[in-house]
């Protein structure tokens, strides 16, 4: 069985990470399987959201401890093997927040340390009713150093400083109100909830959900001046594309867009 499965159904791709016995972890093996359908799925013009979800009891527990117990047995101590994990790691978060598509994390069970970077990093979570989120490693002497640098620009940074030095869980309704996740519903209604939030955005226009996440990414480290400046000149492009005006003739007709993708 694949370490990651992928499904498509219309314009929206799932990928499972599918290591259950591991937790989903963040292994060598399943960073190099979600670099590089995230690869794919770049190109991907017919695929317009992209869900991701975790088999069996957790979204995600975070690196492979075991296999990172292994690295140190290079001649450096595992200095180069772990740089390089956390490199490859860090390039597959960023390329989720490149993509065209708008990414959403279904996370249930846990989402710990990585894991809980993994949901951060997403451009959308929904979570089933008691998901705990946590970034843990404090707890076994490894700060969560890079898991915290999508958590702080997702929550308030006293919140994030308390989860990152007391090593403790929250739960997904915690994790709503402080902004980690959009919502949290029955874990009976997971699925039909993250399917109906990607189906939405799977109607929209495709070239105006890219110019926007990629402009949403980059405005929100500008000052806001130059968010402003910047963001003008984005609309104005957008203006110029034909569906954009198609949409908005549609709308003052009250008519459905006829858009041509």
């Amino acid at each position: 069985m694949a370490i990651l499965e992928r499904s498509d159904t219309g314009a929206i791709a799932r990928l499972k990470m599918n290591a259950p016995e591991r937790l989903n972890a963040l292994s060598d093996e399943m960073l190099a399987a979600l670099q590089a359908e995230f690869d794919v799925l770049r190109d991907d013009k017919s695929i317009r959201v992209i869900i991701l979800s975790g088999v069996g009891k957790a979204f995600c527990a975070g690196h492979d401890l075991k296999q990172m117990t292994q690295g140190r047995q290079a001649s450096d101590g595992g200095l180069s093997y772990f740089q390089d994990l956390f490199d490859r790691c860090a390039k597959m978060m960023m390329t989720i927040q490149s993509l065209p598509q708008p990414v959403i994390a279904q996370a249930h069970g846990i989402a710990t340390a990585a894991g809980c970077q993994l949901v951060a990093t997403c451009d959308l979570a929904i979570a089933a009713e008691g998901t705990r989120f946590g970034v843990n490693g404090v707890n076994i002497g490894l700060f969560c150093s890079t898991p915290m640098v999508a958590l702080s620009r997702n929550i308030p940074r006293k919140q994030a400083f308390e989860m990152l030095t007391s090593g403790d869980f929250i739960t997904a309704e915690r994790a709503a109100k402080l902004g980690l996740i959009n919502r949290f519903v029955p874990e009976h209604q997971l699925a039909e909830e993250t399917n109906a939030l990607a189906e939405k955005l799977a109607t929209k226009l495709s070239s105006a959900v890219k110019i926007g996440k990629t402009a949403f990414y980059q405005q929100i480290t500008m000052s806001t001046d130059q968010a402003y400046a910047y963001t003008a000149e984005v609309m104005a492009q957008n203006m110029m594309d034909r569906n954009t005006e198609e949409g908005i003739n549609a709308f003052i007709e009250k008519r459905p867009p006829n858009w041509r993708q």
